[in-house]
């Protein structure tokens, strides 16, 4: 079936989901919605691409729209101010764009390089105003997304996205480590590790700002909102691992939690993605209970207040885009070229990577 009623492509032909990975009740029970504001949102992420110098004109006119980057953030922060969505749309092809940097500095075999970036990103998250003009493009248009990030809330969260985003550094360069050492990390181990590879809290972070409210402590670390936003994040993160798995096997991957199932506990390849599948359909079935959960905290933080009725108002706004994560992911690895591994030229090279942009002769 056609994620929307109106493709976001030039094709209206239904995409055809491999039965391994077909999710009925994701195709049936999360109507996937898209922001309005989604066509002016790619043609300026693909302009900013081009200004940034992340990826060169060639790469761009043949694989930006392809790749739907903006197609996955536009049904993911419904509601969102059109400047927050904007900014968080350029994030998330940066990120894109750097993964593929730590892939292609790992496959060849650049550890000096990983490292500089490592630290200059950690610099730059912290200071992005003076890292604008840096000469890695990566660190430039990182610290321009940044910036317009931080200018939507308050130090506070500024402070709490800062801390966040280091942690995901560092689990890059475990990341890199394990890689270059080829260790499989356990499931435990791996799963762990997958939270801030995957930038749970990033993700859900950025949902506030979306939601154009800053939660406090008490919204934000109750355990019904925890819940809900912890599941719809894994959810994310293990269906990609299901979606991906082709792609890593190919690209002598360790990290993917079907590669961990069948290094350590002698899985057949079949045998994990089956195990993968349960573990994503269990995330979609525990979400429906902590949604509901959830909306019941919201109900009550509707004091009878002005601030108290918002906040509620802005929790289940943020509950409906936690809903929203689930088609946007699903529909997501589907439409995307960053997983038709099958029609690479090179299983374990993607086209869309720019090699020259990435230090490669």
């Amino acid at each position: 079936m056609p994620a929307f009623p109106h493709s976001t492509s030039s094709t209206t032909t239904a995409i055809a989901v491999p039965p391994a990975l077909s999710l009925p009740v994701i195709e049936t029970g999360f109507p996937r919605q898209l922001h309005p504001y989604w066509p002016r949102l790619q043609e300026n992420t693909r302009s900013w691409l081009l200004r940034q110098r992340l990826m060169s004109a060639d790469k761009v006119a043949e694989h930006a729209d392809g790749l739907c980057y903006t197609d996955l953030m536009a049904g993911y922060y419904i509601g969102a101010p059109e400047e927050v969505l904007q900014a968080i749309a350029d994030y998330s092809a940066w990120f894109f764009i750097w993964d593929d940097r730590h892939d292609r500095d790992i496959v060849h075999h650049r550890p000096a390089a990983w490292r500089r970036l490592r630290f200059q990103l950690h610099r730059a998250v912290g200071a992005p105003k003076e890292h604008l003009l840096h000469p890695d493009p990566l660190v430039a248009a990182f610290a321009d997304s940044v910036l317009r990030l931080y200018a939507f809330l308050g130090p506070r969260w500024n402070a709490r996205f800062e801390r966040h985003f280091h942690a995901v550094i560092e689990a890059y360069d475990e990341e890199f480590r394990n890689r270059a050492q080829g260790v499989v990390p356990t499931v435990e181990d791996y799963l762990e590790l997958r939270r801030l590879t995957f930038a749970h809290h990033i993700w859900t972070d950025l949902l506030e700002p979306s939601a154009g409210c800053e939660l406090p402590d008490a919204v934000r670390k109750h355990p019904a909102y925890r819940r809900a936003a912890l599941l719809s994040q894994e959810f994310a993160a293990w269906y990609n691992d299901l979606c991906s798995l082709p792609k890593e096997i190919a690209g002598d991957e360790v990290h993917n939690l079907g590669i961990s199932l069948i290094h350590h506990q002698g899985l057949t390849i079949e045998e994990a993605i089956k195990d993968v599948r349960r573990r994503v359909e269990e995330c979609i079935s525990e979400f429906l209970g902590a949604e509901r959960e959830l909306l019941r905290f919201a109900d009550t933080l509707a004091d009878g207040s002005t601030a108290g009725r918002e906040l509620s108002f802005a929790v289940k706004t943020i509950v409906a885009n936690m809903r929203n994560w689930f088609s946007a992911v699903y529909w997501f690895h589907h439409e995307s070229g960053r997983y038709r591994v099958d029609s690479w030229d090179d299983r374990s090279t993607p086209p869309y990577v720019d090699n020259e942009a990435g230090g490669e002769k």
